[in-house]
């Protein structure tokens, strides 16, 4: 198991766009340094937007994955964020974990945010996803899961923790920001693993203000923030032995159930 670099992207996106979106990222990922996992915001390409009939993927022919897949082989990294996709009549919010090799993992969001009327155009999730990449287990969410300890429960299985980092890719406004920046610390240290929240900046369609805000946390709770309301990348490495080491001295998982 290896030490892991992790980049996000903190980006403006714009609202329905598709082609300017791609442009967007084209731009990022030729200018990013090497990482090993590169996170996007939450519906990476066209904004937090609930018109799912005119822009949901189907699964298998997603433009949007391909173009994730492109850059994930180019660029030798894994690449996490979700999009919209439409499966055996249904939409999702979903998120994929796309690996340098091609290989797609996915998880549907499981919490759907009623108040801005997510769960009218998408159908919920109903499983946790978790994934190995060079050695580490990574488990999935998307945003509102935040807010929902029970998603992200860690637990020791077979005498190891189920997961070592979790992720979270937003669209999270600034009015609530500071409830972003509390929930990922308490989920690092309730779970003892890494923890990273990837959000956007910018005015959405719907006269939101997003205000940034990423943020990677170490198991202890510290945290280090992108810089606010501006669009930055940054890149972080996540140390296997300040993991393991927490997790010896403070052996607090063990008691979870």
């Amino acid at each position: 198991m290896q030490n892991l670099r992790v980049t996000i992207f903190q980006v403006d996106q714009i609202w329905e766009d598709k082609s300017a979106n791609y442009s967007l990222y084209n731009t990022v990922f030729e200018k990013m340094i090497d990482s090993d996992l590169v996170l996007l915001p939450e519906l990476f390409h066209t904004g937090f937007s609930m018109n799912s009939k005119q822009l949901s993927e189907e699964w298998g022919k997603s433009e949007g994955v391909n173009f994730l897949k492109f850059w994930a082989n180019k660029r030798n990294t894994a690449i996490y964020t979700s999009l919209m996709i439409s499966e055996n009549g249904k939409d999702y919010n979903r998120g994929v974990f796309v690996s340098p090799n091609g290989d797609v993992s996915y998880y549907d969001k499981r919490k759907l945010f009623t108040l801005s009327g997510e769960h009218n155009h998408y159908t919920p999730g109903k499983k946790q996803t978790i994934v190995s990449y060079l050695g580490w287990n990574i488990n999935l969410q998307i945003c509102y899961d935040l807010r929902f300890p029970e998603l992200s429960r860690n637990h020791i299985i077979d005498e190891k923790p189920a997961y070592d980092l979790l992720l979270y890719v937003a669209n999270w406004p600034k009015k609530r920001i500071e409830h972003w920046t509390t929930l990922l610390k308490a989920r690092a240290i309730e779970n003892q693993a890494y923890v990273i929240g990837a959000n956007r900046i910018g005015l959405d369609g719907k006269d939101l203000f997003y205000s940034g805000g990423s943020s990677i946390c170490d198991p202890n709770g510290n945290t280090m923030k992108l810089k606010t309301e501006s669009q930055e990348i940054q890149s972080v490495i996540l140390s296997i032995e300040d993991l393991n080491i927490i997790r010896e001295n403070l052996p607090f998982l063990k008691d979870q159930d």
